[in-house]
C-alpha cells in the first residue's frame, strides 16, 4: 500500500462508526473554514521560503482534499480516484502543445491557448448562468475585486456610466503607480478605516459586488433591448 492509499484508509477509518466523533460530524460545509486556514498556512510557508514546513502544510491541505473526497464517496457522488482522473484529463486536454502536435514558445501563448480551450469547454458544457459565473465569492476582498476587474477587461464587458468604475481612470492611475506606492496607499486606507471603525475587507467586497451586479444589470438591459 502506497502513502496515498494509507492516507485514504486513515481518513475512512476516522469516519467509520467506531472512529473519531469529531471526524464523524464533519460535512463539506463545516470543513470550509479548515480548508481556508490550511491554505493560508501553506501560503505563509511559501512566502517565507520555509520548505520543511511547506511539506507539512501541503500535507494538511492534502488531508482536506482526501476528506472531502471521502465524504463524497460515502454518498456515491465521486471518489478521490475520480477527482485525480478528471484533473489529469483536464491538464492533458489544456496542454496540446505538450501532449499533442502543436508547439508554443512562450508563457503568454500558453495562457492564451489555455483560455481559448477553457472557453470552448464552457461553451460545450452547461449553459452559463452569468458573466461572472465561477468567481469564488469566498476569495479575500482584494483578490475578489481584482478577479471582477479581470473579467471586465478580459471580456470587454460594458461598464455602467454611474461612476462605479471608470476604465480610463483605472488605467491612467495604474500607469503611474509603483508597487511601493500601492502598498503605502492600501496600508493608509486600511489604517484610516481602522481609526474610523470601518471594515476595509467588507467595504471592498461590497463595492466589488456592486460593480459586478451593475455590469450584469447592464448586460441584461442590452440583451433585453436586442430581443425587442
Amino acid at each position: 500500500m502506497n502513502a496515498m492509499d494509507e492516507l485514504q484508509t486513515t481518513i475512512a477509518r476516522l469516519r467509520a462508526p467506531d472512529g473519531c466523533p469529531w471526524d464523524q460530524e464533519q460535512t463539506h460545509a463545516s470543513l470550509v473554514r479548515c480548508l481556508i486556514d490550511e491554505v493560508s498556512e501553506l501560503i505563509d510557508t511559501i512566502d517565507r521560503g520555509d520548505l520543511p514546513h511547506m511539506r507539512e502544510e501541503l500535507g494538511d491541505v492534502l488531508i482536506q482534499v482526501v476528506f472531502h473526497a471521502q465524504l463524497a464517496a460515502e454518498t456515491g457522488a465521486f471518489t478521490l480516484e475520480d477527482v485525480a482522473r478528471e484533473v489529469n484529463e483536464k491538464l492533458v486536454r489544456r496542454h496540446p502543445h505538450v501532449f499533442g502536435t502543436g508547439k508554443l514558445g512562450t508563457s503568454e501563448e500558453v495562457l492564451v491557448q489555455w483560455e481559448q480551450i477553457k472557453a470552448q469547454e464552457k461553451k460545450n458544457g452547461p449553459a452559463n448562468a452569468g458573466v461572472f459565473k465561477g468567481l469564488p465569492p469566498r476569495l479575500p476582498a482584494l483578490m475578489f475585486a481584482e478577479a471582477v476587474w479581470k473579467q471586465i477587461e478580459k471580456k470587454a464587458l460594458p461598464v455602467p456610466a454611474a461612476g462605479i468604475v471608470d476604465g480610463a481612470q483605472v488605467r491612467a492611475l495604474g500607469a503611474r503607480l509603483t508597487e511601493a506606492e500601492l502598498g503605502k496607499m492600501l496600508f493608509e486606507l486600511t489604517a484610516a478605516a481602522r481609526v474610523n471603525g470601518l471594515d476595509p475587507e467588507g467595504a471592498l467586497r461590497l463595492h466589488a459586488t456592486q460593480v459586478m451586479r451593475a455590469v450584469e444589470a447592464k448586460m441584461a438591459e442590452g440583451a433585453g433591448q436586442m430581443g425587442r
